[in-house]
């Protein structure tokens, strides 16, 4: 079976090459103008020493993780999420083809996208083994230690954002950083940027990759490059196979969502797990896993091409 065409687009649209620029330069201009914002709120709601310790990595200050919360929303979701409602409404005005956020799929992908996302934990624990191992030549381990620190820095962050005392706190990260960065990062990167690229490259395979190559250097963790870019190709993957964003961003919220539940168990001492740990499975495992994500991927592009095929034939096959 050839794989149907993702939702073609007007003949009259801009060059892809400028609805690329035309993104990028929508996302740079929100993000800068949803810092202003963030900084605006934290100094209003909690005085300019909290902006200030945030500045200087103070993590331990007063007011720091809600000031974090409040730079995250206003200073990086917000702005992720209106950048393509923007251009797919009022650059190019055609949504449906950009953002894709149809439900005409088969819903068995809804199971599949969890068992894939299941199973290939095993391969995303060998990559990021991989990638933890990373070594720059001697001329340049001096970017490899800011690197090293950027990456700790970050990780900080993110353990303070991650501190859940309650079951509400729970429910709070796991829509938040769940559900809700799920649908604004599938809605940027496979709705718009992967159909623009696909446009322009004429080949989804290399879109896809180059979508999930900039996807992951997007988030600025350069030893967790690999285990995201295999991340970014299952969603862009899904994408393609099922003609809607909808089974990527289930799959995002699955890989997100688990982190959050996992975390805050361990938080609370009711399993005995730690989510860092890298080494769980053994070379057996990550063959399995291969072997079995790899099966499930291609009976999901099986039934999701089946569905796209008989809907632009008219017919609705299950």
């Amino acid at each position: 079976m050839t794989e149907s065409p993702i939702t073609p687009v007007s003949r009259n649209q801009i060059h892809p090459g400028w609805q690329f620029l035309t993104l990028i330069g929508l996302l740079v201009l929100a993000l800068f103008i949803g810092s202003i914002i963030a900084i605006a709120v934290i100094v209003a709601s909690y005085g300019m020493d909290t902006f200030t310790n945030i500045a200087q990595a103070n993590y331990g200050a007063p007011h720091i993780q809600n000031a974090l919360w409040i730079l995250q929303f206003f200073g990086t979701t917000t702005p992720i999420l209106i950048t393509p409602l923007i251009f797919s409404h009022f650059i190019v005005k055609e949504p449906d083809a950009y953002i894709k956020s149809s439900f005409n799929f088969s819903w068995i992908l809804i199971v599949l996208a969890f068992a894939i996302m299941l199973l290939s934990n095993p391969m995303i624990e060998l990559l990021s083994n991989i990638n933890q191992k990373m070594a720059l030549p001697p001329f340049l381990k001096g970017i490899e230690n800011w690197m090293r620190k950027s990456e700790n820095d970050t990780k900080k962050i993110s353990d303070l954002m991650m501190q859940m005392n309650t079951i509400w706190g729970m429910f709070f990260n796991l829509v938040f950083i769940g559900l809700l960065t799920a649908i604004v990062e599938e809605t940027l990167f496979r709705g718009c940027l992967q159909t623009i690229l696909i446009c322009w490259m004429k080949n989804k395979h290399v879109a896809i990759w180059t979508t999930a190559i900039l996807f992951s250097a997007f988030h600025m963790e350069f030893f967790g490059f690999l285990p995201r870019l295999l991340l970014g190709l299952l969603f862009g993957y899904f994408t393609l196979w099922s003609g809607s964003i909808l089974p990527s961003i289930w799959a995002h919220f699955i890989n997100n969502g688990s982190v959050v539940v996992i975390t805050y168990l361990s938080q609370r001492k009711l399993i005995n797990i730690n989510i860092d740990d890298a080494h769980v499975f053994n070379y057996t495992g990550y063959i399995i896993s291969f072997i079995i994500t790899l099966f499930l991927l291609l009976l999901y592009r099986t039934v999701g091409l089946k569905k796209q095929t008989a809907s632009i034939d008219g017919t609705e096959l299950g």
